[in-house]
């Protein structure tokens, strides 16, 4: 039996049964995470049980504010996805959605093509390159019901960096910690400008997290104008304010 039991309980406090094919998929995740990081720079994280709350777990909180519904296959696209969180994550859970792993860094992206043969999934695409080129690609341009995002820039960069992917109709979900008020302040008009409405900020209460996390629920209300995502480094150096 495979041993995810930190993951399997936190996971069901979501609402999600997690079954044995699905919590090998994990553990081999994990060992391939913590092996590859010794030769590539894919996490801070490498402790067994950390990896299960800090990556696999807070991934999977986005279950808070989305599941699949319907007989429609999602098409989700993880915005500078590093190891493959909260993306990969998500695939194991919800194998019948199509993702997209957008990631800047080569090798990076060499290990997302490793974990992809490994575990024999279909339905995953993994794209080289920043976010504020591949946004302006007529094939991934506003063809995401659902983009999501962790760890990567503020919010007012994020906003950004993510919305020119959504569909009108769909949300972006970006996983924040700590107090994000003047964050979410700073980046209303960023929000605005590129398409998109705060919907929620919904917090995580689970006992695996202590700290104060959350996640950010922007929805897609109309269509990023051309200009948008700047380009590369333009986001971060000058957000929109």
């Amino acid at each position: 039996m495979p041993s995810m039991e930190i993951l399997s309980s936190g996971a069901s406090r979501l609402g999600l049964q997690l079954n044995p094919e699905q919590l090998q998929q994990f553990e081999t995740y994990c060992h391939e995470l913590i092996d590859w990081n010794r030769r590539v720079n894919l996490t801070a994280i490498t402790v067994y049980e950390e990896v299960q709350v800090n990556h696999f777990l807070d991934s999977l909180t986005v279950a808070l504010v989305w599941q699949p519904t319907g007989s429609a296959i999602p098409r989700i696209i993880d915005v500078g996805t590093g190891g493959g969180v909260p993306g990969v994550a998500l695939k194991i859970t919800f194998p019948q959605i199509r993702l997209v792993l957008l990631e800047a860094t080569a090798k990076k992206a060499s290990f997302l093509h490793h974990l992809q043969d490994l575990l024999n999934f279909e339905g995953i695409e993994i794209v080289v390159g920043r976010a504020e080129e591949i946004a302006h690609n007529a094939r991934y341009r506003e063809g995401f019901s659902l983009v999501l995002s962790r760890a990567v820039a503020s919010l007012p960069t994020l906003a950004e960096l993510t919305l020119p992917f959504c569909t009108i109709g769909g949300s972006v979900v970006l996983h924040k910690k700590g107090d994000i008020e003047d964050e979410l302040r700073k980046a209303s008009l960023a929000i605005d400008t590129c398409g998109g409405k705060l919907h929620e900020v919904r917090a995580v209460d689970l006992p695996e997290f202590p700290d104060q996390r959350q996640l950010v629920v922007i929805d897609k209300v109309s269509a990023t104008p051309g200009q948008y995502p700047r380009r590369p480094g333009m986001p971060k150096k000058r957000p929109i304010r």
